[in-house]
């Protein structure tokens, strides 16, 4: 919807999907990134030049970064591994590429990023045709190194985003991983992306950060700039650029409200986790970096219940020493104890990869070598994390947990790594805790389906919903076209969940539920009834956990249970876990997107 505002600017009003609550007005920062669409324009004879010229500048540029990276990944992990840019390096000094690149500025005249995209693609192409294997794998080498030079031509970086001075609201066709890493928390006071759903990694950050946000606005990246002043509202999913003085008045009053409740469960900090009639469960908190732990003990968590420990290497120029990683693990435990501290080993692949390590493209990544199967793959980096964490375990509140196990043989050869951590610790006198607990995300059909199998090798199951929800149902977590069918509340994900926390209860271990559905209120009740023991969750959503949790029956989750595990459609356990809510803490329906 277009209308003039009072500033005589047009305001747009766009519809996407509210992914964080909250109300955030102000100017836009647009984040380019090498995947961004760049505009298709026309250029005339005398702008040939200037085009040539900047793609020289962009050049240059990217053989710069090419070296530097290869210089840090030999330092890293050896030289063998550094010659992986070699390659990368002929890509961008072949001078059939470039020639035909200026060629083709004279004779399409369109700028120079549409030249290259068609260039570098008829060369992909040619490549992918290939009967060898050799040839066809530089097919993704000229993918890449042309990435970097549409990246360099556009002057976009990641890097941007760590040098705001002033707050902003992040717009974007979505955000990696590695531009979250680098992210100024103090002044990103918003998020608004042309991709994603609920569960997508922009949606995740946004909540863990306790900021506004909406997703799946299609192509916002392209009809707004830098400098533009929009209203978002992370609960209605609703974006207006240019609003006027009174869409920002009325914006104003309705988060004035929902402030006011926001304040009233601070007072919750100190108290349990407890219903009315006694049933304790633990409420933990998710954690990418040591300062995290601010917002758990500001929100009352009780401890951390997932730290995604991957963001330690995406921060970052080089690979964590063991020593550093040690060090942070050991903080975090010392900080939250005696609560508990589960710390995730890696989770890379899927939309997580690390820039000193070239991991191969895949059609499906998060299908593909990550997580578990890249540390079994790479025991030298496994080894080295498992050996920080056992040192960092002398606080006895520490505990291991694998991510993405999909059968038994992937913990059994963990835990062999891990013992043969725990022998090289004894040679060299370092403490550590010998019955340190082992746990595995179950967040793949196959272990959910085999945790009899799994449950006397671990010490817990931790439920990753995200990946077990996408992968049950065949949904792409991070498509906001099918968003639709991502149902956490699915007959077949809540036998799933159910599945696992019987036989974990049936073997004496816990289990706890770190997804997404975790977090939302409207779900708590639900979850408990099912016997779920444990809850992590974004440290800013532990106090609308804790008001549902306080202010409700044991006996009430159960029946809501009994009635879920017979409904047969989500749609069903969705509206009697609202109405549930609604009955005993109705001002939480403000409050949730």
């Amino acid at each position: 919807m277009d209308q003039p505002s009072e500033s005589g600017r047009k305001s747009i009003q766009l519809q996407g999907i509210g992914v964080s609550p909250g109300v955030a007005t102000g100017p836009v920062y647009l984040l380019t990134t090498d995947e961004d669409r760049f505009v298709e324009r026309d250029i005339g004879e005398d702008e040939i030049a200037r085009e040539i010229a900047r793609f020289e500048d962009a050049l240059i540029l990217t053989r710069k970064q090419i070296h530097e990276i290869q210089a840090q990944v030999k330092d890293a992990i050896g030289p063998d591994s550094a010659s992986i840019f070699d390659a990368h390096l002929l890509v961008a000094d072949d001078r059939a590429i470039v020639d035909e690149v200026i060629r083709g500025l004279y004779v399409r005249k369109k700028n120079v990023e549409t030249v290259l995209r068609e260039v570098s693609d008829r060369y992909m192409q040619a490549l992918m045709k290939v009967e060898d294997d050799y040839l066809r794998e530089r097919a993704v080498d000229v993918r890449d190194v042309t990435r970097r030079i549409l990246r360099n031509l556009s002057g976009g970086s990641s890097q941007a985003i760590a040098r705001f001075t002033e707050p902003h609201i992040l717009v974007t066709n979505d955000l990696a991983p590695s531009d979250t890493a680098v992210l100024d928390k103090d002044h990103v006071i918003g998020f608004a992306t042309d991709l994603g759903s609920p569960t997508s990694h922009t949606a995740i950050m946004a909540r863990a950060l306790g900021i506004p946000a909406v997703v799946g606005l299609h192509d916002v990246s392209v009809r707004i700039s830098t400098g533009d002043q929009i209203l978002i509202d992370g609960n209605t999913g609703v974006l207006i650029t240019n609003p006027s003085r009174e869409q920002l008045e009325r914006y104003g009053k309705v988060e004035e409200s929902r402030q006011a409740i926001r304040s009233d469960l601070e007072t919750l900090r100190d108290q349990p986790a407890e219903t009315l009639d006694g049933y304790h469960v633990v409420l933990s908190c998710n954690i990418e970096l040591e300062k995290d732990v601010d917002q758990v003990l500001d929100n009352g968590g009780t401890g951390v219940g997932l730290f995604r420990t991957e963001y330690l290497y995406l921060s970052r120029k080089s690979l964590p020493s063991e020593d550093e990683q040690a060090a942070i693990y050991e903080a975090v435990a010392a900080r939250v104890a005696p609560g508990p501290t589960v710390i995730r080993t890696l989770d890379l692949g899927g939309d997580k990869f690390l820039s000193q390590l070239r991991m191969p493209a895949e059609i499906n990544p998060f299908m593909g070598w990550r997580a578990i199967r890249f540390c079994l793959a790479q025991p030298d980096i496994f080894k080295t994390q498992l050996r920080a964490i056992l040192r960092a375990s002398i606080h006895k509140n520490v505990k291991i947990m694998y991510p993405m196990i999909s059968n038994l043989d992937e913990v059994l050869r963990a835990n062999e790594l891990l013992e043969e951590c725990k022998s090289e610790l004894r040679a060299l006198d370092v403490p550590f805790n010998e019955k340190i607990d082992v746990g595995v995300m179950i967040e793949v059909p196959s272990a959910a389906l085999t945790t009899h199998l799994l449950a006397p090798h671990v010490n817990f199951f931790s439920l990753g919903t995200n990946d077990l929800v996408q992968y049950t149902l065949a949904v792409d977590r991070v498509n906001e076209r099918i968003a639709y069918l991502y149902e956490p509340t699915h007959p077949a994900i809540l036998r799933l969940i159910k599945n696992t926390i019987d036989v974990g209860h049936e073997h004496g271990i816990w289990t706890g539920i770190c997804g997404e559905m975790a977090g939302n209120p409207l779900m708590v009740p639900l979850l408990i009834g099912m016997g779920v023991d444990e809850f992590s969750i974004s440290p800013s959503l532990v106090p609308l956990v804790k008001d549902v949790v306080r202010k409700l029956r044991y006996s009430q989750a159960e029946d809501l249970a009994e009635v879920a595990m017979t409904s047969e459609s989500a749609s069903i356990v969705n509206e009697r876990c609202r109405e549930l809510v609604g009955q005993i803490a109705p001002e939480i329906l403000e409050l949730v997107t």
